[in-house]
């Protein structure tokens, strides 16, 4: 059983990203060259551009990104290994983020008692 119906999903996001476009469509252009500007320079080839971008869609929390970008991944031939390894990166890094943002909080609290 699912969390939720992520095909279903997807399709209401592209559509939704559809709409936009027709209501702003420098903005959604600006956007798709945004997203393909990497690909151009060919140092990372596709597949890892998409688990790098998993990667980021889990630091963002982005349900989004995640429903596109996974069946980008599988299209590309990314394994649910590679992806669980990408995603454990992101894990990682929001570990990371939290032990940092722990250590800006305690500067906080010590600001507070040297007043």
């Amino acid at each position: 059983m699912s969390m939720m119906d992520w095909n279903d999903y997807r399709q209401q996001v592209l559509a939704g990203v559809g709409d936009m476009g027709k209501l702003s469509p420098d903005t959604v252009r600006g956007y798709v060259q945004l997203g393909g500007a990497g690909g151009k320079t060919g140092h990372l080839d596709a597949k890892t551009r998409e688990l790098i971008a998993l990667a980021c869609a889990v630091t963002l929390r982005c349900d989004g990104c995640i429903t596109v970008h996974s069946e980008q991944a599988h299209k590309l031939g990314a394994t649910r290994e590679e992806i669980a390894e990408a995603l454990g990166v992101a894990i990682a890094l929001n570990a990371g983020a939290a032990l940092v943002y722990s250590t800006r909080t305690l500067d906080a609290l010590a600001a507070l008692v040297d007043i």
